[in-house]
């Protein structure tokens, strides 16, 4: 499989999920991506908790450079290394690679077809100074309001704004470098984590502007279609099962042997259904009770109705339409232990991206690159710069 990102070189400066998840989408497409990291290693690589999975999760497929960039001498081996690159990341604070040295003016003085993206907690205006984190954001841009239930804001049970926000830098680069074919000239891209929260929202900001109304919490939302919830099971275990369309609900009362509701000009239109729910909705929930989990669930399906069981992320290992279509890759860890991931959610020809490269041991891939660029490993060594 030819990956369209092949030949692409990028350098990345960046830690914890934002940044990495930004240049992992990069190298799951193709991209060379050489991972700069401290001596020690990035200290993503010993966080516990929640963070734990963060490292392996976004830095497959990257090659790890770990060199002392507080020496002259490192700093000088890693401008080679941009010097013709295509692709430079990084999402530490404002300020911070500029003192160090390699901020965009610096860099694109340096090589001037360098699409330099930063990832950052605000674009430019009164927050751009302020400390950002994922569930900072999530808090101040409207996301968790609507998370959680009312006076219960609750971040997203992810690291949504992260991960999406290394999306829409990845995004912003290669639109960048498509724009390079023309101008011969990288460009600086920013993507942020308080607008990516805002974008995402958008839809509730756009509900406030057509209707009036604010938008509730999600929990205590009126949902657009009658049928949208979760249903409980006779073995004491919940489906959830929509019914968007007035062919599918005319589907499942014929179905369930409800067909006297369709007899019911009232609930004739979805909108009209939200409405008078109480007069249909304790009826498919006694219908729902009756069946087991399994039994609704193969009913439904049969249906072509919308469903869901209530997945857990450990769950996924073993689901079998990821495994059948090659959605986790199996990779080996730093401590040598096995474990199957996500892939990227993209096909290509029907063909999902591929593993290339393990998440790399800190330094793994130093010395490979650094003979590229004909260096003396050891006395760099002996100097203290790798």
């Amino acid at each position: 499989m030819t990956l369209p990102l092949s030949g692409l070189k990028v350098i990345e400066f960046s830690h914890m999920v934002m940044g990495p998840a930004a240049g992992l989408m990069l190298a799951d497409l193709g991209a060379d991506v050489i991972k700069v990291e401290p001596v020690g290693g990035d200290k993503t690589r010993r966080l516990r908790g929640a963070g734990a999975g963060y490292f392996p999760m976004y830095n497959r497929n990257k090659r790890s450079l770990a060199i002392n960039l507080e020496s002259e001498t490192g700093k000088r081996i890693v401008r080679d290394l941009i010097r013709d690159a295509d692709v430079f990341i990084e999402n530490f604070r404002p300020g911070a690679l500029d003192r160090l040295g390699f901020g965009w003016d610096t860099l694109s003085e340096l090589n001037p077809g360098l699409v330099y993206c930063s990832e950052k907690g605000f674009l430019n205006g009164p927050y751009d100074h302020r400390t950002a984190l994922d569930e900072v954001t999530q808090m101040m841009g409207g996301l968790a309001y609507m998370t959680g239930p009312p006076g219960r804001p609750l971040r997203a049970g992810t690291s949504v704004v992260d991960i999406t926000g290394g999306m829409f830098g990845a995004m912003g680069v290669m639109a960048a470098l498509n724009e390079r074919h023309t101008t011969n000239r990288g460009k600086r891209v920013t993507a942020s984590l308080f607008e990516t929260t805002v974008f995402l929202v958008g839809q509730h900001m756009a509900q406030k502007a057509v209707t009036g109304t604010p938008a509730a919490p999600m929990p205590a939302r009126v949902s657009a279609w009658a049928i949208y919830q979760l249903f409980d099971t006779r073995d004491g275990e919940q489906v959830f099962v929509g019914c968007v369309s007035d062919c599918q609900w005319v589907t499942l009362c014929k179905a369930f042997d409800l067909e006297y509701l369709l007899d019911d000009p009232d609930l004739g239109e979805n909108r009209d259904r939200v409405i008078y729910k109480d007069r249909f909705l304790p009826q498919i929930e006694d219908k729902f009770r009756s069946m087991t989990k399994a039994e609704l669930m193969a009913r439904i399906e049969k249906l072509g109705l919308p469903f869901a069981p209530i997945g857990k992320p450990e769950e996924m290992f073993d689901d079998p339409h990821l495994n059948a279509g090659d959605g986790l890759l199996d990779m080996e860890m730093e401590d040598g232990g096995r474990c199957k991931l996500p892939a990227l959610p993209v096909s290509l020809d029907g063909l999902r991206l591929p593993l290339r490269l393990n998440p790399p041991k800190a330094g793994e891939h130093t010395e490979e690159i650094l003979r590229s660029l004909g260096a003396d490993i050891g006395a760099l060594k002996n100097d203290g710069v790798i």
